[in-house]
């Protein structure tokens, strides 16, 4: 069975840009996220979804050089971007990770992936509810789904976030929901501003060298001796980004 990760990439962050690239403990945190991604399980291949603006060639020459699969797709839409990579690999099921979680823990991905499998649904994250902390998103869905919603889906939010079509028609595909035992949700352990930063360099500075693929377990112990260290980012609202574009959302034309 066919199970392919796509991390999504790009260099055109606003708040901050080039964050993809930025150096944590001597390697990029994409470069991170790919590993981390490659030490699941249950992930047959890993690809890289990046842009054709030119900023993002960045990326591309990253990837030729450590030998990672990168597609180059449209810079707006998304959905598209993702459909095109599918349409090429002809995956049967489509894992979706974001290149700014550098935190990302394998087991958290696999365990999504498996009650993916389980309940034989269309479409299984653990954002749905969110219990997991900011940057241990994982979405997995079919590749009949990605085609119905890249057919279908004729917003701004659903092209550039890929899965709001999905999730927002229940009636039409199979859902589950994978929640963490604890409510962690307030804890944010993603990249998207400098202060995001200066928190992920502290965890990696502590837990890396010990063990380079730490996750979850590991993170929450140390800053449970630690609690100081999330007070840097903790004022940073959740999903602003996809806020945003629900605010500024239109139909497009066909």
């Amino acid at each position: 069975m066919e199970i392919l990760a796509i991390i999504q990439a790009r260099m055109g962050s606003t708040r901050l840009p080039r964050k993809v690239l930025m150096d944590v403990e001597g390697i990029s945190v994409l470069e991170h996220v790919v590993r981390r991604v490659k030490n699941c399980t249950l992930i047959s291949d890993v690809i890289v979804a990046t842009t054709i603006a030119e900023n993002d060639l960045a990326i591309v020459k990253l990837c030729a050089e450590k030998g990672f699969r990168v597609f180059c797709g449209s810079e707006d839409d998304v959905l598209d971007r993702f459909y095109q990579i599918a349409k090429l690999l002809l995956p049967e099921h489509i894992v979706r990770i974001t290149a700014d979680c550098p935190l990302m823990d394998a087991l958290v991905i696999d365990k999504v992936i498996e009650k993916h499998l389980l309940e034989h649904a269309d479409y299984t994250s653990n954002t749905m509810v969110e219990r997991y902390p900011d940057g241990e998103d994982v979405e997995v869905f079919t590749y009949k789904s990605l085609e119905r919603s890249w057919k279908d889906a004729d917003l701004v939010s659903e092209r550039e976030h890929v899965t709001p079509y999905i999730r927002t028609h229940k009636e039409v595909f199979k859902q589950a929901s994978v929640e963490y035992e604890i409510d962690v949700s307030s804890k944010r352990w993603t990249l998207d501003n400098q202060e995001d930063y200066e928190f992920i360099i502290k965890v990696y500075k502590a837990l890396y060298h010990k063990n380079n693929y730490f996750g979850m377990k590991e993170i929450l112990a140390f800053l449970k001796e630690h609690p100081e260290h999330e007070k840097i980012n903790s004022n940073i609202k959740r999903n602003e980004g996809y806020e945003k574009s629900l605010k500024e959302d239109k139909k497009l034309s066909k």
